[in-house]
């Protein structure tokens, strides 16, 4: 199996930044590839939602409320992808979830973001 461990979420203020990363690990990645990786968030009460994803070729796709604010990257050679997150609103304050996925999907257990006003 995959696991994705996520590290970098806290509490700021609006306006401030933090950088989520998360790390894939396991045996199997020495035979598959996560042909896509990203985050999703999930606020209390609310159902999850698409970040953003990025393909192992570099594609990326965003969810509206967060273009132009966020940046999602990954390292192919790490397993590992980023997410740069600038301009923070109140409203972006949600657990946010690692996600891979290649046969499978795989999901991290999620790491806290804050943004206090």
């Amino acid at each position: 199996q995959v696991q994705l461990v996520e590290s970098g979420g806290g509490l700021v203020q609006a306006g401030g930044s933090l950088r989520l990363s998360c790390e894939a690990s396991g045996s199997i990645l020495s035979r598959i590839s996560l042909n896509r990786m990203g985050w999703y968030r999930q606020a209390p009460g609310k159902q999850r939602e698409l970040v953003a994803t990025i393909t192992s070729g570099g594609i990326t796709n965003y969810e509206d409320s967060v273009k132009g604010r966020f940046t999602v990257s990954r390292d192919n050679d790490k397993n590992t992808v980023y997410l740069q997150m600038n301009s923070l609103k109140p409203e972006d304050t949600a657990v946010y979830y690692c996600y891979a996925l290649s046969i499978l999907n795989y999901w991290g257990q999620g790491t806290q973001v804050t943004v206090s006003s």
